[in-house]
């Protein structure tokens, strides 16, 4: 009842959370060992390209290997819903990709026994992929007592930063920003400043969000506590939250993040904003700056030539307070077959397929940067590396260039329940809206963590 409990929890959230080159192919199997064709199930893309680039890579295979397929769109809501009562059921489908399952569910399915390993799928490329995303992919299952592979890497996500070059160009400020952590956000806190000599009190320096209900509260939180080098989690996903300077991290990013909002540079009405609302906060010019998740700000904007590249930047992130270059937190998408699949050799042989670089490369390119590769070598392509897409290109170079760390689940599965349950969200909220002190919130924070960490134990 309680692993049912915590399924359930886990997905009610997320419906607020908005040294191969190509020359392995997967083995031709004439005749399917199922009476049903393989059948996958794959969250619809946020453009219609990425859709069609996944049918036509499904076609592509189909005329190679004589295999019938079914494959079936579904919206971010229905491709967790239908999983779910699926594997209820014992009718899972032979593949499923949810752009956000990762970070939800993924880690719990894999310690109950519900997914299948799939080693063989990642033996075939593995010295194509970065570490993060192998790492993000080897789960624990506690039915077989040990750890493997039990997810497919497809492409990653990161935070981005946008901000509105026209803007900054009318308030006269040059479009210079600092790289240093302090420069940097008072570069911004100026710009409104300036605002509110020109009599502009409509527009905000930072669209941030407080909120409990946005996930992007939990990204922006989790990547500060990246910037001071807060470390919750050891290797080994044993929680660290007990050590006097993990505390001490913590509140001070606390701190830092609700002190911008007392101050009145970030809207007031972020403590209640949902995934969308900074990116209609911010298309609205009633922020100067935001961070998201993906590029979908920009990618809203691609037919209007003079918003795209005249308007709107996407820039780096600063250097840490230490000066340090900033590591970038990633989340890898990634398919799964699942214990109780029927085709499961079949499954396997398709994402063997899929995963080859210049297919791989084909479905990413689909999604137009709203996601990126996993595999270094794909950066190679001038897709990336094409200044003239500026969005594009600067995202790439943060994930190219720069380093990246995987989200905490992947160390620990524990861990995507605070994610669930945005536990740095309620937090802010308390100091924001509640008036509680930064060192309370954390305290009460960490007791929460830790309690979850002890109920992940028992389950």
């Amino acid at each position: 009842m309680k692993q049912k409990l915590i399924i359930i929890f886990l997905f009610l959230f997320s419906l607020i959370l908005s040294t191969c080159s190509g020359e392995m192919l997967p083995q031709k199997t004439s005749i399917n060992i199922s009476d049903r064709p393989l059948t996958i199930w794959w969250n619809r893309g946020y453009y219609p390209q990425q859709d069609e680039a996944i049918e036509q890579l499904v076609s592509d295979w189909q005329k190679q290997t004589n295999n019938s397929v079914e494959l079936l769109f579904f919206s971010e809501d229905e491709t967790l819903s239908k999983a779910i009562k699926a594997i209820e059921n014992n009718n899972p489908p032979d593949i499923l990709f949810s752009e956000r399952a990762e970070y939800t569910l993924t880690p719990l399915w894999a310690k109950n026994g519900k997914l299948a390993d799939v080693s063989p799928v990642i033996e075939s490329i593995k010295a194509q992929y970065t570490p993060v995303a192998l790492k993000s992919a080897s789960l624990d299952n506690d039915v077989t007592k040990k750890s493997s592979y039990y997810a497919v890497p497809l492409m990653q996500q990161s935070l981005h930063i946008h901000y509105w070059k026209d803007l900054v160009k009318q308030i006269g400020l040059q479009d210079s920003i600092p790289q240093d952590w302090q420069g940097f956000w008072n570069y911004w806190k100026q710009a409104q400043e300036t605002l509110l000599l020109q009599g502009r009190s409509d527009i905000y320096a930072m669209g941030i969000p407080i909120s409990v209900a946005s996930s992007d509260t939990y990204w922006v939180f989790e990547q500060i506590l990246e910037a001071y080098d807060v470390r919750l989690i050891d290797s080994q996903g044993k929680l660290k939250l007990d050590k006097p300077q993990v505390k001490a991290g913590i509140t001070e990013a606390l701190t830092w993040l609700t002190n911008l909002y007392k101050a009145g540079y970030i809207p007031p009405n972020s403590i209640n904003w949902l995934n969308a609302d900074n990116n209609t906060t911010f298309l609205n010019k009633m922020t100067l700056m935001t961070l998201n998740v993906s590029l979908s700000i920009p990618g809203s904007q691609q037919q209007d030539e003079d918003i795209y590249l005249n308007q709107m930047a996407t820039i780096q992130f600063p250097n840490k307070p230490s000066g340090e270059p900033m590591k970038s937190l990633t989340s890898i998408k990634q398919a799964l077959i699942f214990a109780a699949s029927p085709n499961q050799t079949l499954a396997q042989e398709f994402l063997t397929y899929l995963v080859q670089p210049d297919h791989l490369e084909q479905y990413i390119k689909g999604a137009a940067g709203r996601y990126f590769p996993v595999m270094p070598e794909l950066f190679s392509d001038p897709f990336w590396n094409n200044p003239n897409n500026p969005h594009v290109y600067e995202a790439a170079k943060q994930l190219r260039q720069g380093k990246t760390r995987s989200l905490y689940q992947v160390l620990n599965p524990a861990y995507a329940q605070v994610s669930t349950e945005n536990i740095w969200g309620e937090a802010l909220q308390q100091v924001v809206v509640n008036d509680v002190l930064p060192s309370v919130a954390v305290d009460q924070a960490i007791e929460r963590i830790k309690e979850i960490f002890a109920e992940w134990k028992t389950t």
